[in-house]
Formats: C-alpha cells, structure tokens, sequence
C-alpha cells in the first residue's frame, strides 16, 4: 500500500488539464507511440471538439522512482460547474490533487471551488503553474496569486508547460514525496465507494471504484449499500488504457467491476460497495441523489418520431445515469418529454448527442428550475412544480418557493460595476467583495437559480469582456413572489412558452416575449393576435397583419359603394378564416424566448 499514490487534477475549464494528463501518462509509458493522441482521456467527440471534459476518467500509471516501483492513479475529473458532485466524489477518492492554473489567465472561480472541495477532503494540493512558455504568461504575478490562495512558499509551486513537456518529472517526484499512501485496514469488512460508471453496451455498467478498506475479489458476492442490492462481481480489475482483469483489488488501489447490471440508475455514483456476507456497518460519508436542477421539455419535430425519441432517450440514460425524463404532452408540440438537467452546459450536451448519435432534431422549450407551491388549503403540504403548467390557481395559492444560489464571480477590477449591475438586474443580492490582488475581486451573490438559467452565463462574459468566471452552489429554497405568463395567439394559450416569472419583471418579459414572436410568427390570411396574459389579465398584445389581396383592383371608377362591398364580403370571409385557421409556430419561436435581450 505505501507504493500506491491516489491523486486527480483540478482546474478551470481550458487552463490544460486533459494535457497534462497526456504528458504525465507519456512520460511514464502508459501508451505506446501507437495509442497516443491529444485529450487521450477524453473519449467523446464532443469532449474534444469543445476542450471540456465531461465525464471523469481513471487511469493507472506504473513509475519507477529512485528504484522502486510505485502504482499512481490518476482520477480524472470535469470542469464545469453541472458537474460538481462528481468532482466532490472523484476528489473523495484520492488523497493528492495536482491544483493546475493557467499562468496567462490566473486563478479563477472554479478553481477556487475545486480547491475548497479539495480541502474539505484534506488533500494535499501540490500547485502547478501551467502554460509558462506562452508569450502572454505573467508566471511572477500569478505565483503570488497561487501564495495567497494557498499560503505555500515560492519553491512549492512548480513552472510547467504541459505542452512541451517541461516539469512533468518534477510533478511525478512530488506526487511521489509529498502525497500520501492511502490509509486503510485490509483486514476490516470491504469498502470501496463508487465515483463513476460507465455503460458497455456488451458487458453492462462497468463501476469505477476505489478500496478504502478490506479487498474485492473475483466471483465475490458484493451489495451496494444506497439500492440494497446484491450482485457477483464477475469481474474485477485494475485500469490502464485497456482494463486488467485481476483476481484481487487490495486496499487503497482503483479499479473496475463489472456485474451484468443493465440498468445504469442502479450504480449511484458516491455509493459505497461492501460485502454482502459480511457488510460494512459505516457507509461511506457523502452519497446524496443527484438532483436535477434544471427542467425542460424535449419533442420531436415530427410526432411520428415519438417512440424514436423515447429509445433514443433511454440510450442515453445508459450513459448518463444523471438524466430524468418522464413523458408529457402539450397542446402546441405534441407528445414529448419533460426532462431533467444538471445545468444548461448539461441540457446543450444532451440535445447535442440526441442530434449526433441517433439523428434526432428536437425542440427544447423553455428551460425552467423546480418550485415548491403551498396552497391556503394546507399550508404545509408542498406541491413540486417541474413544468409551469402544473403551478396550481393563483386563488388558491398560498405562496411559491424557489431555489436559490451562492453565486461567486471572479472578475477584473475594471468590470465590477457593470457585473453588479447584472447581478441585481437578475435580483441578485451582494452578501461579499473582497479584493484577491489590486487587480481581481471576488463577488458573491445570493440570486434565484431561475435567473442565470436563461442568458445569465453569455452576459457575464460580454460585460466582462469576457474575463469574469463564475461559478456557484445551491443555498436552499426562499419564498418569492412569482406568477405564471401565458402566451396567448389566437385566442389560444401556448402552453409550450407559458413562464414562471418575478411579479416585478413580468410585465417587461411578457412584452418582450410578444414582440419577438411577432417577429418569428408568419404572416397568415388573417390577423394573429399574440398575447401576453396573468390569470385573466392582459397584460401585452402585439398582432401579425394579415396577408390581404387588393380585391378593389378591377373596380375601375364607378359608385364607392361597389367597394365597400367587395370589402365587406374579403372582411367576413378573413373572420370565419381567423375561427377555423391554425398558426403554426416555427421552431426558431421556441429558442427565441430564451434570448429576449438579443
């Protein structure tokens, strides 16, 4: 055991962490020539077009240092901030993180956020300053900055470029020195806690775990502790490029299992594996449900292609076992799906590979986030409203909670100002400001998640010029004053666009959302009102003019009364036209109310 090291990699999005795992595993021929390419560790397309990695990865290295063999794992880890309980699990797993910062660009929010996981965890954080041969790099000032955040000296931190190749060594010599062995008894019960799991379609879920205490071998009767359930570990072993089946995982070492489960809900990642004979009686401390935080409704364009997109969603679900879906339908789209997210970056990636992998062009509605409603009825009875539609009659309500958020923004001094102005816009309330160095602030903010679900992310970045990162974490649920905009065209109410919106804002959205779609709408052989509503208030109303034909054209002179009638008889037949016509609604409609500000 005290030749085994188990660390990850915390970074910002882009600041070069998939290419310093590259580099760690060439230099200690982890791959040959052959198997080598960029982002080895990222295996969907998607993660290398975008340079984001989405899902965690494991890998073993083999390291001879100062003559002696050691076994390091390395966990890899996602960046983005949908992704936060899976970091929280990866970095559970380890005793050492590397904490990469791209010396062009500094510390940055979700640095700061990893970095508290980190230490919540008692890591041991070995700093690298990355990316030091690029022309912009400032590697004194951003040193500094890494001595403030972390309160370690100078000599600490080591200069690297991940893509020259320079300092790997002195990262693998301290992994090697400075963290520590895991601790564990491998004499006590097996505990091994879960922290990813990937679906193959010919073997089922293969679990990534790591041994905390005990040991796991081939054909032994294991039991998850969050399901209850007991399966045979058909097969057990450790993971390089390829996986290695052995007879035994000891204590403190990463590995793979794989037990024919078809269903990926049943793996949760943070569960703990113990055995079924002889159970551990602590679960390991940590495991919660992953909890959609963000609701949208997914149709098919085409209603016909509903049981297509049904398989395609379970597919999914194979490999992302955090996706919710359950079935809806909607007067305007049809039949579909109300599905649940992470997050927006989460919502993209999905419809992305809805589109990629199984040719399904969706409409997406209107993202929104989950609320608790109280009736006068029974105040303490809370009803879960996923889907505006579902919010009871504001008579009878009692009042609405919503969710809100930490948020933490790391920005240029220069760009407080309109950053603030953002936030409060978006009913944020300042609770903290403080000043990392002369030039960077930290800002946060308690807002309603219902805000930053929309346009919140692309704003932050115009204001700032694109230099503030952001990054939060949920604070529980406050009661707000919201009420239900429904979009009326026709006379007919859209139940696809309807909103649950701020009493304060509703009368500027509604009146945005109506002039964009009549912007959207094409015009028909008659007049669509487009209407904004509250219950049974109006509260904004835009209309499409009708296409008319100049039916007077041949009355060439004559009595005015000839005209009139002509008129007169266009006017009845538009009337019974408006009765009987449908508006068809263009996709466009439905992603345009994400963007009022556009």
């Amino acid at each position: 055991m005290k030749h085994i090291r188990n660390f990850c990699i915390i970074a910002h999005i882009d600041h070069g962490k998939s290419t310093l795992a590259d580099r760690l595993l060439d230099f200690t021929g982890s791959v040959t020539e052959r198997e080598k390419k960029e982002q080895l560790l990222d295996s969907m397309d998607l993660e290398r077009e975008r340079g984001i990695t989405i899902k965690s990865h494991a890998i073993q290295m083999d390291y001879t240092y100062k003559g002696e063999q050691y076994i390091l794992n390395l966990i890899d880890t996602p960046g983005h901030v949908d992704f936060s309980y899976e970091v929280s699990r990866s970095i559970a797993a380890c005793e050492g993180a590397l904490l990469v910062v791209d010396a062009a660009q500094s510390i940055q929010a979700q640095t700061i956020s990893n970095l508290y996981l980190a230490l919540e965890n008692d890591l041991e954080i070995i700093p690298v300053l990355n990316k030091i041969d690029l022309p912009s790099a400032n590697p004194e000032e951003v040193t500094d900055d890494i001595v403030d955040l972390l309160g370690c000296e100078p000599e600490d931190i080591i200069p690297a470029s991940a893509k020259t190749g320079l300092g790997i060594e002195e990262i693998l010599s301290a992994i090697i020195e400075r963290v520590p062995a895991p601790k564990g008894n491998p004499d006590e019960p097996l505990q091994a806690l879960i922290f990813d799991s990937v679906y193959n379609p010919f073997r089922g879920v293969e679990t990534y775990f790591r041994v905390i205490n005990g040991e796991i071998s081939k054909n032994q009767k294991i039991k998850f502790l969050a399901t209850g359930k007991t399966y045979d570990a058909d097969e057990v072993g450790t993971l390089k490029l390829i996986q290695h089946p052995k007879k035994v995982v000891k204590t403190g070492d990463v590995g793979y299992l794989i037990t024919g489960i078809k269903d990926a809900r049943e793996v949760k990642v943070g569960d703990t594996i113990t055995d079924a004979a002889n159970p551990t009686k602590n679960m390991i401390e940590g495991f919660e449900n992953v909890k959609p935080m963000v609701f949208a409704g997914i149709y098919p364009v085409d209603t016909e292609d509903y049981e297509e997109l049904r398989g395609a969603m379970e597919k999914l679900q194979l490999n992302d076992a955090s996706l919710v879906f359950a079935p809806e339908s909607s007067a305007a789209l049809g039949f579909g799906f109300r599905c649940g997210f992470l997050g927006m970056l989460h919502l993209e990636i999905i419809q992305e590979r809805l589109e990629r992998e199984f040719d399904m062009t969706v409409i997406t509605t209107v993202p929104n986030v989950s609320y608790h409603a109280y009736t006068k009825k029974n105040p303490d009875e809370q009803i879960i409203v996923n889907n505006p539609s579902d919010l009871p009659d504001p008579s009878s309500m009692d009042r609405v909670e919503e969710p809100f958020i930490k948020a933490s923004i790391i920005t240029k001094a220069d760009f407080v100002g309109p950053v603030m102005s953002l936030c409060i816009e978006k009913r944020g309330v300042i609770t903290n400001q403080t000043y990392l160095t002369p030039e960077r602030v930290e800002l946060s903010f308690d807002m309603p998640l219902a805000e930053i679900v929309f346009d919140f992310y692309d704003r932050l970045k115009t204001v700032s010029k694109g230099y503030a990162s952001f990054d939060y974490s949920p604070i529980g649920m406050r009661a707000s004053k919201l009420v239900k905009v429904d979009v009326l065209i026709n006379g007919n109410s859209v139940d696809a666009l309807s909103a649950l919106i701020h009493a304060d804002n509703a009368y500027t959205i509604g009146k945005k959302m109506v002039e964009k779609l009549r912007e959207l709408i094409p015009r028909q052989q008659f007049d669509i009102p487009i209407q904004a509503a509250i219950g049974a208030k109006i509260i904004s109303r835009e209309t499409v003019k009708a296409l008319r034909k100049d039916v007077t054209a041949k009355c060439y002179g004559g009595d005015i009364s000839r005209k009139r009638k002509l008129l007169e008889k266009q006017k009845k037949g538009k009337k019974r036209m408006r009765q009987v016509g449908n508006v068809e609604i263009p996709q466009q409609a439905f992603m345009a109310v994400l963007k009022l500000n556009d």
